[in-house]
Formats: C-alpha cells, structure tokens, sequence
C-alpha cells in the first residue's frame, strides 16, 4: 500500500501524477469508444472536411479550366434562305411564309421580286402586314410602312432595309441576308436600290 503524502510538496506531486493518469485514462477511453463505434475524432472530422471542401473547389475550378477551353457556340442560321418558287407568289401580294422564322417578307410587284427585313428601322420591332390598309404597322410603338417598306407614319426614322435576292440554280428564289441593302430616310426604296429589285 502507497504511503500518503504529508508534505505540501508531496501532496502536489501527488495531486499531479492523479490528474495526469487520469486524463490518460479518459483518452484511452474516448479512443477505444471511437474505435468500436467507427466515429471519429473531433480533429479527424474537421481534417477530412477542410481536405474535402478543398477537393471540391480545386474540382470545380479544373471543371471551369477545360470548360473554357471548349466554348458553347450557340447554332447560327445559315445567312442564305430558298423561298420558294416565283410562281408561288400572286403579283401585288405580300407573303408572310418567312416572317416567324427568317423575319423577311417576300413582295411581289408587277417590275419584280424583293425581300423586305421584317426588323423594324426603329427598335428591331417586328412589324405585322395589314392586307386590309395595305401597310406594314409596328406593334411597338404605330411607325407605319408601305408595301415597299418606305415610312410614312410613327417614329420609325428611315424605311426598312431589303436583302439581296436572286435566282438559285433549281428556279427559287434565293434570299442572302448577308447582303442587305440600308435604306437611307425620304428616299423611296424602289429608286434608292433599284438593284434590290429582281426583275424576271
């Protein structure tokens, strides 16, 4: 049996060596306990966590790295269009095949055929054909359009632009958006682009 410590310096060692074994004791304890149970430490969790969210950021930084170096390229239309056969079309008529998806009006006149850009000359506004008044009105803001595209009412600035149109080999009509003919303010289209006009 251990003697008893009478002196206050014996008493203090004693005291010290008790608190020691006993936090040895609770360690062994929490570890056995962590160890049956499989739970980590409260050290272990936060290492896994702070490796993990670092795994993660570096992850999606990579992921945005090889990203850019594959852009998303949006479809663009072919700037050519085949519409139709020049048969197809009554003279004096505006048709409105085209104007959802190509936004073009092809107009027949009794000295030819033109494509009319069915984007509003004020602000890109789709105009609607009104056989009934035989005029182009904007939805937007009332600019008003002859048959030939020129203005005449509202704020639209300048008559509405016409695109090159031509005959492919097969006998349609060819429109090339990509070749557009600007319309300049209080000209008539038809004496501004003459060559706007095909003639057949």
């Amino acid at each position: 049996m251990a003697k008893k410590p009478t002196s206050p310096d014996e008493v203090k060692e004693y005291e010290e060596r008790r608190r020691v074994e006993q936090i040895a004791e609770r360690e062994k304890r929490l570890t056995e306990r962590s160890q049956r149970s499989g739970l980590w430490s409260r050290r272990d969790f936060f290492g896994r966590l702070s490796w993990g969210g670092f795994g993660l950021v570096s992850a999606i930084g990579l992921l945005a790295f090889v990203r850019s170096a594959f852009p998303r390229v949006l479809f663009v239309p072919p700037t050519t269009f085949k519409a139709g056969f020049p048969g197809d079309y009554p003279v004096g008529e505006v048709s409105e095949k085209y104007r959802s998806d190509q936004r073009t009006w092809i107009v027949r006149e009794p000295q030819g055929f033109y494509a009319v850009s069915a984007i509003r000359t004020h602000l890109g506004c789709t105009p609607r054909w009104s056989s009934s008044e035989n005029k182009y009105k904007c939805p937007c803001h009332g600019s008003g359009y002859y048959r030939n595209g020129y203005n005449f009412e509202g704020p639209a600035p300048r008559p509405m632009d016409r695109y090159k149109l031509s005959m492919a080999d097969d006998g349609q009509l060819l429109v090339d958006k990509s070749k557009v003919f600007k319309m300049a303010p209080g000209v008539d289209p038809n004496k501004q682009h003459p060559d706007s006009i095909l003639k057949i």
